[in-house]
């Protein structure tokens, strides 16, 4: 938490031939966006800071920190600081280690403008994280307006 009470994340669109990193968040009502896909990355721990957190959280996570990682963007709420790091994902989704989470895989950009992503281990549809999916479109849409 910061010095003004906010709580402070690092997250990661880490994107893989125009497919992004998703996580399928557990089924745990005790957390944000259950049962919902998101992004790779989590809360900041005490000192810590964002570009540091988000490769820890990585690490943690999918046991991969893509070598080249920069600041997107950062929004900031009346609780919520948000730091978005963008990477390619330069290894094959095979190679990583999903140690939180039920599931992960690449959504396509038809998957994010439906808001919804297939899992494979689960077998069924599940909706985007409402935050991930606008995080998502943004960049999509700086993305597409820099070619």
């Amino acid at each position: 938490m910061t010095a003004t009470g906010k709580v402070e994340i690092a997250i990661a669109i880490i994107h893989q031939d125009g497919k992004f990193l998703m996580q399928l968040r557990d089924d745990v009502p005790n957390i944000l966006f259950p049962g919902h896909w998101g992004f790779f990355g989590g809360h900041l721990e005490p000192g810590e800071d964002a570009d540091t957190g988000i490769q820890r959280e990585l690490q943690e996570e999918i046991g991969h920190v893509p070598p080249d990682i920069t600041l997107f963007e950062s929004h900031e709420d009346e609780r919520v600081i948000r730091n978005f790091y963008q990477a390619p994902l330069t290894v094959a989704v095979e190679q990583l280690e999903l140690n939180e989470g039920q599931d992960l895989g690449l959504c396509s950009i038809e998957d994010v403008y439906r808001g919804y992503k297939y899992s494979d281990k689960l077998g069924e549809d599940r909706p985007l994280g409402k935050p991930h999916q606008q995080a998502l479109l943004t960049f999509i849409a700086q993305q597409s307006a820099q070619v």
